[in-house]
């Protein structure tokens, strides 16, 4: 994917506001209202734009708490792999899931309404013979200090 530096211009203002008008992107980067549309249109075609989403608040949400669990599994046949993939890609607590290096398999960001639900949550994963889980280390979150907001554009030379 070849991008200029007006197509990586669009990319970062559209991180900082998704519902930036395609007149005020235009302005922005100096082309007319059409050639910017073409772009955004362009950008989404090939991939560089996969959606645009709300972020809605955490008091919005029912302020949930946090949680980061790592997950260790007994065994990385395929089958046991996609089956635990599937069930996190598929669990509406799950907000996060990375396949990571270390002692631990995975990294899974979980929001649940209390720690109770958290803990009949991964209960019912441990229970589950079929997801292979080893073992879940919780880690919970007591303070946000950043919060993801896009990965960094880079900067044409």
């Amino acid at each position: 994917m070849e991008l200029d530096r007006a197509d990586l211009t669009l990319l970062e203002l559209l991180q900082r506001d998704g519902r930036a008008t395609v007149q005020a992107l235009s302005e922005a980067i100096h082309l007319s209202a059409r050639a910017t549309l073409n772009r955004l249109r362009k950008l989404e075609r090939e991939g560089a734009i996969e959606g645009y989403r709300a972020l809605v608040s955490r008091q919005a949400a029912g302020e949930p708490i946090s949680v980061f669990a790592e997950v260790a599994l007994k065994d990385q046949r395929q089958a046991n792999v996609q089956r635990f993939e599937r069930r996190m890609a598929s669990a509406k607590e799950v907000v996060g899931c990375w396949i990571i290096s270390g002692r631990y398999d995975y990294l899974v960001r979980v929001a649940c309404p209390t720690l109770d639900r958290y803990h009949q949550l991964i209960n019912a994963w441990l229970d589950d013979n079929t997801l292979g889980i080893e073992k879940i280390v919780t880690n919970i979150e007591l303070a946000t200090i950043k919060e993801f907001a896009g990965f960094p554009v880079p900067r044409p030379g």
